[in-house]
């Protein structure tokens, strides 16, 4: 069990000044805090938090590879559900949106350049947080439901068709045919009943062009057409996947959008 004087704590800034100056800052504003690792960027944050397990994330916004943002969702669906999620600061230069989309899901969040006052605040903040039991989990709660709020949602006419190639060809999916959307590197899977083909785009390019109240995000890497959702099931583990209609093979349900299937 994670005591005050053996805390654990990982710093995610692409700047190196600035990762230096946090760490040096928190070495002398909080000495117990053990620092287990410094990385640079979002593919880094993810893996060393998961393989780390620290009590506190100093995680910056903006990154190379995968944002702030992202990284935290990505945290939320791949954490142990028996161990505590971290207190998640983050650190920001100028993203005003990003502040005030999260000052409620963080623990906190601060500005660059950090000055030694506002951190100390900060710190405060945090060791009150961490001696509230169970406050870690409370902390994933609040992270996953800003999660639902930040999902995009479609600005302009939603896309009625999917242009996708085949060969030499360009074949024409009507939208309402797609049973799921699946990211497959830099490309995304278009699944019809009959059919799969390939278009080179995100799905983070790809949620602000559908309709999001036929297309629902199951997962970071999946959207589904919840027409053609069958049934929703739950495994001994808690785990949710989704039978589909047309289709044989089932899709994972992540914690962070476990909400769409709760009962009515």
């Amino acid at each position: 069990m994670t005591t005050p004087s053996n805390l654990r704590a990982l710093i995610a800034e692409d700047e190196p000044i600035l990762a230096a100056a946090l760490l040096q800052a928190l070495q002398r504003l909080w000495p117990e805090l053990q620092i287990v690792a410094s990385v640079d960027n979002g593919l880094a944050v993810v893996e060393q938090t998961l393989k780390q397990r620290p009590d506190i994330l100093f995680l910056d916004i903006k990154m190379p590879g995968k944002s702030g943002l992202e990284a935290a969702q990505e945290l939320a669906e791949e954490w142990p559900e028996n161990e505590a999620f971290p207190l998640i600061v983050f650190v920001t230069a100028y993203d005003e949106y990003a502040i005030s989309a999260f000052e409620h899901a963080a623990a906190d969040y601060v500005l660059k350049p950090i000055s030694d006052a506002r951190l100390g605040k900060t710190i405060a903040r945090l060791q009150q947080r961490l001696q509230q039991n169970g406050d870690g989990n409370a902390a994933l709660d609040r992270l996953i439901g800003q999660l639902h709020n930040m999902q995009p949602r479609t600005n302009t006419e939603p896309l009625t068709m999917i242009r996708a190639a085949v060969g030499n060809q360009i074949r024409m999916i009507p939208i309402n045919e797609v049973i799921y959307f699946e990211a497959s590197d830099k490309y995304i899977n278009v699944v019809t009943a009959d059919s799969e083909s390939l278009i080179r785009t995100s799905l983070k390019e790809l949620l602000p062009q559908i309709d999001s109240r036929q297309f629902w995000q199951v997962h970071r890497g999946t959207i589904v057409n919840h027409q053609c959702i069958q049934m929703a099931i739950r495994d001994e583990s808690g785990k949710l996947s989704l039978k589909l209609r047309g289709r044989g093979e089932s899709l994972a349900v992540s914690r962070v959008f476990a909400y769409l299937f709760k009962q009515m």
